[in-house]
């Protein structure tokens, strides 16, 4: 069954459609800045052990 609402319910109802459609794209932003940093963050992970470990063999050769 259609219903006919009035004009302030319908401008009521696209009002929270535009807001729940920020609210979705402000979250989905956000999960994109975490998958980014969280890579960030396992690269940098990687390259500090490697770095470690090829400065832990450079000091095992110079002894």
């Amino acid at each position: 069954m259609a219903q006919t609402y009035s004009r302030s319910r319908q401008q009521a109802e696209a009002a929270f459609g535009n807001l729940q459609s920020q609210f979705v794209a402000r979250h989905q932003a956000v999960e994109q800045v975490d998958i980014v940093e969280q890579a960030r963050q396992a690269k940098t992970q990687r390259l500090r052990e490697a770095r470690l470990a090829r400065d832990a063999e450079t000091d095992t050769v110079r002894a």
